[in-house]
């Protein structure tokens, strides 16, 4: 890692950064573009909570992670957890995404949350491995055509 790994807001000051990150080009169609995302959290205040993965000055990566959602619509089951992770091509294999889950676990429980849901695309060349891996469990459900996993803090 090139310094220690942190957090940023998305400011004007380094949005084209946060625009200009991309992941591996097999990697594409398993997560949105940031842009995407932040258009998403646009939408989403107080839901969405983008930030910009850095070490020293480098971006190195995007997470947004989501805050009281109402998973059934019903006001039943409030979740918090992962929306998005992008860790840039030539940026992964080093830390940066078991530090952002770190980071959005380390946020969940400060607002007094007790689990973390993820959702990833199922299959070989999909993030599965790096999810198990780090403690999240399948609970059986999907989003869309999604896999819907859950760390328990």
């Amino acid at each position: 890692m090139t310094g220690s790994p942190h957090l940023r807001e998305i400011t004007p000051d380094n949005i084209e950064a946060a625009l200009g990150l991309w992941v591996r080009p097999d990697q594409e169609r398993l997560v949105a573009p940031v842009v995407k995302s932040l258009a998403e959290a646009y939408v989403h205040p107080g839901i969405a909570w983008p930030r910009l993965i850095c070490a020293g000055d480098e971006v190195v990566g995007f997470l947004m992670g989501f805050f009281d959602v109402d998973w059934t619509g019903d006001g039943t089951d409030l979740r918090s957890g992962l929306w998005r992770l992008n860790i840039a091509a030539g940026q992964q294999g080093r830390g940066y995404g078991r530090f952002a889950v770190e980071s959005v676990a380390a946020e969940v429980r400060r607002r007094g949350g007790t689990r973390v849901t993820t959702t990833w695309h199922p299959g070989a060349d999909g993030p599965a491995a790096f999810y198990l891996g780090l403690g999240f469990r399948p609970t059986g459900e999907t989003s869309g055509d999604q896999t819907v996993g859950v760390l328990e803090l």
